[in-house]
């Protein structure tokens, strides 16, 4: 399957780098598409869109978006059903939506919804079949987090494994699943592997992002003796 040059993609197919075009093909044509992306290049608008052109083909039955909810150790407990509390979540599939005319209202809603979002904590034991799969973030999941998630997926579904390995919000960075399943899916027949190198946010994001944090690089071990050493003081 392939994007026909007169399709205009939502108002994005005039403005879409090659490696955009090839992002897309390779959702269009694997079970699994891993990509690897900086900021700032579109990496989540065009996963929607090419989601929501499966979805309106018939080809899917809608989007499932999910996400990690790394930063809730450090923000607290926050008021709220589940539903409030993943909110704040969902802002890279709000502003993805409107960058392709669809209202951001409509997510969730079970009557005629195409579109829903939902963090990985619940996925225990449950089958996803015939959606679009959009896993964003996926820097930000755990090993085992991206196993749980990974391993509820039917081969009905497409799946898009979206993140950035240069910044991982996790305690522990090497713990993140995302590089290892890269490595693991790379090869493989119907999986996919693309990248997008072009910031269209401008020099400020891409310089700072070129910057790389040495306080995360190499020595493990101290970083495990300092966890412990916090541990042992809260004991």
């Amino acid at each position: 399957m392939k994007l026909s040059n007169d399709n205009l993609f939502y108002g994005l197919a005039e403005k879409m780098t090659n490696e955009q075009r090839d992002y897309v093909h390779k959702v269009f044509n694997n079970d699994i598409t891993f990509c690897n992306a900086i900021p700032g290049s579109g990496k989540t608008t065009i996963a929607v869109a090419a989601g929501r052109y499966l979805v309106e083909s018939k080809m899917k039955k809608g989007i499932i978006y999910i996400f990690s909810p790394v930063e809730e150790n450090t923000m607290g407990h926050r008021p709220g059903d589940q539903n409030e509390k993943e909110e704040a979540y969902l802002g890279p599939l709000k502003d993805a939506l409107i960058a392709i005319n669809f209202q951001p209202e409509h997510i969730n809603k079970e009557q005629n919804g195409w579109v829903f979002g939902k963090s990985h904590t619940f996925l225990r034991g449950t089958n996803l079949e015939d959606y679009v799969i959009i896993i964003d973030e996926a820097q930000n999941y755990t090993f085992k987090e991206l196993k749980k998630v990974l391993t509820r997926i039917h081969e009905s579904c497409t799946t898009i494994v979206i993140g950035h390995s240069g910044q991982c919000d996790l305690k522990f960075p090497w713990m993140s699943g995302f590089e290892k399943y890269v490595k693991h899916f790379k090869g493989q027949d119907r999986a996919g592997v693309a990248t997008l190198t072009q910031d269209f946010r401008g020099w400020v994001s891409k310089h700072a992002d070129s910057l790389e944090d040495d306080t995360t690089q190499g020595n493990i071990w101290q970083q495990l003796k300092h966890a412990f050493r916090k541990r042992s003081k809260r004991a």
